[in-house]
This record gives C-alpha cells, sequence and structure tokens, in this order.
C-alpha cells in the first residue's frame, strides 16, 4: 500500500511540474503558476487525487507529447519530433485509453499545422513513427494472444465503457462543462479559453500565413475539441478522461484574460490567483469531509471481505461490483459479474468466489446467481456487516477440471 501511495503521489507531482514546465514556455512563469492553481482548486481533480488512478501521470506525458509537437513546428531546427516515441509510449502503458487522445492530438496538428508543414519534417517523424511501432509490438503480440487482433485490447477496453447509447458520453460532457470538469473559478477561466481557441481557430481559416502564436493556440483548441468528441464517441463521460484539454483551455483562457486585461493584467491575474488559493483550500475540505466518508465507509464492507477471501497458493477469482479492491486486498484475480458472463467459465481448478453485500450495486439476485453456480458444489460464507454495504453473502465455487 505504501509503494502505491508513493508511486501515485510521484505521478500526481509529476503532472502538475509539467503542466507549469509547460504553461511557463506557451505563456509566463506567473501564469504558469497560475494554471496549476487552477488546475488544483477544481473538484473533478483534486477529488481523484486519492483514488491512484493512472489518469493523471498519463495526462502529464500528453502534455509533454502536445509540447513537442508545438515546438517541432515553432523551431525548425529542433530535433523535438525525436523525442516523442518515449512520451508517447510512456502514455499508453501507463493507460491504454489514451489512444483516444493521441488520435485527436495528432488531428489537430494536421488541422492546425497543415499537410506540407509536417511533410517538411519528414524523415524526423518517420524516425519518430518506426520507433513507436517498434515499441507497441511487445503490446501487440499480447493481445494477439489474448483476442486474436493486434488492437483487441483497446477495442476490448472501449467494449467496457457504459454507455447507453454512442454519443452519450459527449452529452455528458457538454452537460457538465465546463463547472464540473474545473470548478466554478477554474469553469470561468476555461470558458475564456473556449472563446480564446474559437478566435484564433477564426484567424487561421482568414490569414495568409499566420503567425506561429495563433497556429498554436488554435492547436491547442483543436486538440481540446477533438479529446472531447473522440472520447464520447468512443466511451461512456468521466472528468477524468479529459483532463488534457481541462489544462490546455485553462492555459488559453489565463492567456485569453491577460491580454483582455491590459495595463491591468497583473491585478486581474493576482486577484485570480488569491481566488484560486481559496477554492483550492475549500476543495481539499469538501474532498476531506464531503467526497471521502463514502468509498472509505464502502471500504470498511469490502477490505475485511477481500482479506478473508485471500489466496491461498491456488488460482482464485472474485466476482463483484468492487473488483479493484476486491482484487488488490485477496491477492486474486477479479472482475464484475458482467465481465465474468462475457468471459466465461476461468481455467479448471480456479477458486471462484461470488461475493454479494446486502447493499451492493451490479450483483445479480438469486436466481441469477443459481445460473451462475448451475451444476458446481457451492461453499456458502455469510460475513457480518462492518461497513456501510451491510452483510456479504460469498458463495464459493471450484471450476471442475
Amino acid at each position: 500500500m505504501g509503494a502505491l501511495r508513493a508511486v501515485t503521489l510521484l505521478l500526481a507531482l509529476a503532472m502538475l511540474t509539467v503542466t507549469y514546465l509547460v504553461a511557463a514556455r506557451w505563456t509566463t512563469p506567473r501564469r504558469a503558476v497560475l494554471t496549476v492553481l487552477l488546475v488544483l482548486c477544481g473538484l473533478g481533480f483534486l477529488r481523484r487525487l486519492p483514488e491512484f488512478l493512472n489518469d493523471i501521470g498519463s495526462t502529464g506525458l500528453l502534455l509533454v507529447v502536445v509540447y513537442l509537437l508545438t515546438r517541432a513546428q515553432e523551431h525548425p531546427s529542433s530535433r523535438a519530433l525525436l523525442a516523442l516515441p518515449p512520451f508517447v509510449l510512456a502514455a499508453f502503458y501507463l493507460r491504454y485509453g489514451v489512444a483516444g487522445n493521441l488520435a485527436a492530438i495528432l488531428l489537430a496538428a494536421l488541422l492546425a499545422y497543415g499537410p506540407r508543414a509536417w511533410l517538411a519534417r519528414g524523415r524526423q517523424l518517420a524516425v519518430a513513427g518506426a520507433v513507436i511501432l517498434a515499441g507497441l509490438v511487445p503490446h501487440f503480440v499480447h493481445a494477439i494472444q489474448v483476442t486474436g487482433s493486434p488492437l483487441g485490447l483497446v477495442f476490448w477496453a472501449t467494449s467496457q465503457a457504459e454507455r447507453q447509447f454512442v454519443g452519450d458520453g459527449l452529452l455528458y460532457y457538454l452537460a457538465i462543462f465546463p463547472y464540473r470538469l474545473a470548478g466554478d473559478l477554474g469553469g470561468v477561466v476555461m470558458a475564456a479559453g473556449v472563446v480564446a481557441a474559437y478566435a484564433a481557430v477564426r484567424r487561421l481559416r482568414r490569414a495568409g500565413e499566420p503567425g506561429p502564436q495563433t497556429r498554436r493556440w488554435a492547436f491547442l483548441g483543436l486538440t481540446s475539441v477533438l479529446v472531447f468528441v473522440l472520447l464520447g464517441v468512443a466511451t461512456d463521460g468521466e472528468p477524468r478522461f479529459v483532463y488534457l484539454p481541462v489544462v490546455l483551455l485553462t492555459v488559453l483562457g489565463v492567456q485569453a484574460l491577460a491580454r483582455a486585461a491590459g495595463e491591468q493584467r497583473r491585478r486581474l491575474l493576482a486577484g485570480i490567483g488569491a481566488l484560486a488559493l481559496l477554492t483550492t483550500a475549500g476543495t481539499a475540505q469538501t474532498v476531506a469531509h464531503g467526497a471521502m466518508p463514502g468509498p472509505t465507509g464502502q471500504a470498511r464492507s469490502t477490505v475485511p471481505v477481500a482479506r478473508a477471501l485471500a489466496a491461498d497458493g491456488t488460482p482464485c477469482l472474485l466476482v463483484t461490483g468492487y473488483e479493484p479492491e476486491s482484487g488488490w486486498y485477496s491477492g486474486c484475480d477479479a472482475m464484475t459479474y458482467r465481465q465474468y458472463r462475457a468471459a466465461g467459465p476461468p481455467a479448471p481448478g480456479t477458486r471462484v468466489s461470488f461475493v454479494r453485500y446486502e447493499r451492493g450495486r451490479h450483483q445479480p439476485g438469486d436466481p441469477g446467481l443459481a445460473k451462475l453456480t448451475r451444476g458446481m458444489e457451492r461453499t456458502v460464507l455469510r460475513l457480518p456487516a462492518t461497513g456501510v454495504l451491510g452483510e456479504a453473502h460469498v458463495v464459493t465455487v471450484r471450476v471442475p477440471d
């Protein structure tokens, strides 16, 4: 547990550091500090920090990818494209879900800078692309072994989205934009970033030879919009999926407000910074006393059950609506009931425990459980209530040889 917390902390600190460094290169160091504060003050970000998710770390890597693409175009002698592969590969292996973000970044780069600008760097692009493909070979090999297709794991992950129809993720993002993503204060700045991005795209279309800053702001704006669209169509909506556009639109918004304020920009940005500090403190209190008691109370139910079903040296599988924590604390494989139905029976000799809670989620009733365990000898275990989920009812079977 200590190692997990340490890794998560390092990933979060790395992401915030990258946000500062990239924003400082695109704007100024002071505006970069303000950008970091605005990202922190949003409930959509700060709420997820204690949850050990890989979305935060992958966002930092994607920011580096975006920065390297802008540097490659703004400095003709730069070899930034040759530095792309390690960051692209690290982001992908940290979280397969960044495939949609990477597709949006590449499409936005093509639209903002044009095919000719990238063909002029064709040799570096070819080298970077070859290295990335070579780095993906282990993933492709494993995906073929598991699914029969080199892209099977990515498509499988997409299929696990709990969406009601194609595009409901996009409707979700439209419904919560921008305040649920960045908070009230950050939402205002993000809205200013959207206006700035729209203005940059208009200048890009009208100008004969737009300047590098116009192309850069258009690129950041197009990336943000395309991430929302592609992910909104491909999967269900989650604020943690779209941290990248939140950061990019915040950078754009800070820059746009500074320009609009003219000579009063220092006072305006200082005022926003003071409000951001207060909002961050308030958001942290909301997370600590409002958002976290729920998961903590849930853990008081799931952790004792998982430990009671801990691995005993033989293959074991827990089927439950709370599969991440159940798998972690038991040392067994874990999956949801939906995944179990789709995957079919596990390997012979596996001890399978079907866990249901008195007030649990995503779990079948008695008829559904009887169907899953039909024809197998059952062992029933009842564990007393120790948390908000109530009593646990566990039916264990062993897959016959």
